[in-house]
């Protein structure tokens, strides 16, 4: 249930330009448009709606309101709505339209606070905001395609991709907190905390609507279906796997239902390399994006076959210290694969990546190969409780 002035019959009001990102080259590009990941969703729940009667029709019986299921298929108008609703505009979070449902129907808006979540949510994007004008100012990307720069020692050159992807975190950071925050401005995604929401899905359990003004003041409420982006996990997830979770969460949720369920393959890593293909695809037909992204599916392999042959026989200690090495060289990873995802093009990308002698291509292959000759499992097969999750005191993270 969001929180919304309006009640379901103003769907019009809601109408707005459409979803869509900016282009390759303007300094806050987000991404791939998000109109069409909105209706491949919208289509999937009618499904899903479609397959629940067809089942009711032929036990015979009705099971009752289904978590998530919408309550019948949405009309055109209704539809046009959703896809032009002004909360997602640009930079908005990917939601379905069960919450843009919950959110037009939900019966008691004023009940849902608003004011400060968005406060605690907000605080640190000036910060961020900060970091990355002087970053930016201080290490400018422009630098990378000067020949001057390759004349630079190999420790210069490889030192650069660090403020480059801090700049790019930044940019990111303060762009979904404000897309997050326009969100909570209107009530949009907040659910009980005990629904248990999830970023993209929504609420994973049952949770009924209340009665009255005062019960519905007296819930817990929590904005985690519109989260897009957690700023601990990016930069202390032990990971290149866990990153990933925390990075464009509404749209990793999608990926994962849509693209990596339906993959043409049954590993992980090819699994993961589909999804990474359609990504780049999503974004961009800039060779940079798919020179990026296609070398995820190589790091997740390494990391993957050489922490399950060695990680486990350490000591407690020793695991400590593998996931600090771990955690550095995740984030090297990530700062050479930035390059290629703002440098766009194959000649710039190719360039950086041969200056620095494609140092994390080669490291992940060696990892890849001595894993792979101790006899690690795959990342897939692995169990990953006995892992850091991240390595920041809990007190750090984010609310």
């Amino acid at each position: 249930m969001g929180g919304s002035s309006c009640g379901p019959g103003a769907h019009l009001v809601h109408l707005w330009p459409p979803h869509f990102a900016f282009s390759d080259h303007h300094p806050w590009d987000l991404g791939p448009h998000s109109g069409a990941a909105l209706l491949v969703s919208l289509a999937s729940e009618v499904q899903d709606l479609h397959l629940a009667q067809r089942k009711e029709m032929a036990t015979g019986f009705s099971k009752g309101p289904s978590l998530g299921l919408l309550p019948d298929v949405p009309s055109l108008m209704e539809t046009l709505s959703y896809s032009y609703c002004y909360v997602g505009i640009m930079t908005g979070s990917f939601f379905r339209y069960r919450t843009y449902l919950d959110w037009l129907e939900q019966p008691f808006p004023g009940a849902v606070p608003s004011l400060r979540p968005l406060l605690r949510r907000a605080w640190p994007a000036p910060l961020f905001g900060l970091l990355f004008l002087l970053s930016s100012h201080l290490f400018p990307l422009e630098a990378v395609r000067e020949d001057a720069f390759y004349a630079r020692p190999l420790p210069a050159r490889l030192f650069y991709m660090i403020p480059v992807f801090f700049a790019f975190r930044m940019r990111f950071y303060v762009a979904w907190i404000a897309a997050e925050c326009g969100c909570i401005a209107a009530g949009f995604g907040a659910y009980p905390v005990a629904a248990k929401a999830r970023a993209g899905g929504g609420p994973t359990l049952q949770c009924p609507p209340p009665s009255s003004p005062e019960k519905a003041a007296s819930l817990e409420y929590d904005y985690e279906t519109i989260r897009n982006i957690d700023c601990y996990g990016t930069d202390f997830c032990v990971r290149v796997r866990d990153g990933m979770r925390y990075w464009n969460m509404t749209v990793q949720w999608w990926l994962a239902q849509y693209v990596y369920k339906s993959a043409p393959a049954r590993s992980y890593v090819l699994r993961s390399a589909w999804t990474m293909l359609l990504s780049a695809y999503w974004h961009g037909l800039h060779p940079g994006y798919y020179l990026s992204f296609l070398t995820i599916p190589l790091c997740l392999a390494a990391e993957g076959r050489l922490e399950s042959a060695l990680r486990g026989r350490l000591s407690p200690g020793g695991q400590k210290a593998w996931d600090w090495v771990h955690w550095f060289l995740k984030m090297r990873a990530y700062d050479y694969m930035c390059m290629g995802f703002v440098l766009l093009s194959l000649g710039d990308t190719v360039r950086y990546w041969a200056s620095v002698y494609f140092c994390v291509h080669i490291l992940a292959l060696a990892a890849l190969l001595l894993g792979l000759a101790l006899g690690g499992g795959g990342p897939g097969r692995r169990k990953t409780a006995p892992s850091a999750a991240s390595l920041a005191p809990e007190k750090l993270r984010e609310e």
